[in-house]
């Protein structure tokens, strides 16, 4: 019984399911945090993403620092990137 074994396929399985986990560790995220997330430059998601109504509703403020729900907030993202 000979079984090959794709390095590359497992490397990026256990990556996605790495980030997968971490991801689902995250309760809020800020600005930056949403930037790393999704590769999108603080600026764009200022002007495109976060006014969205999907988005918005998931923002909490205190003073001047504003946070997002985790899970919600980067689901709606992917409806919004899914509509274009």
């Amino acid at each position: 019984m000979n079984i090959e074994i794709d390095e590359k396929a497992v490397v990026s399985f256990i990556e996605r399911e790495l980030q997968r986990q971490i991801n689902q560790q995250l309760l809020l995220v800020d600005i930056s945090k949403l930037s790393e997330l999704t590769s999108m430059s603080v600026r764009y998601l200022e002007d495109e993403i976060l006014p969205d109504p999907r988005v918005r509703i998931h923002e909490r403020k205190k003073n001047r620092k504003r946070w997002w729900l985790a899970q919600p907030a980067l689901k709606a993202i992917e409806e919004i990137v899914n509509s274009w």
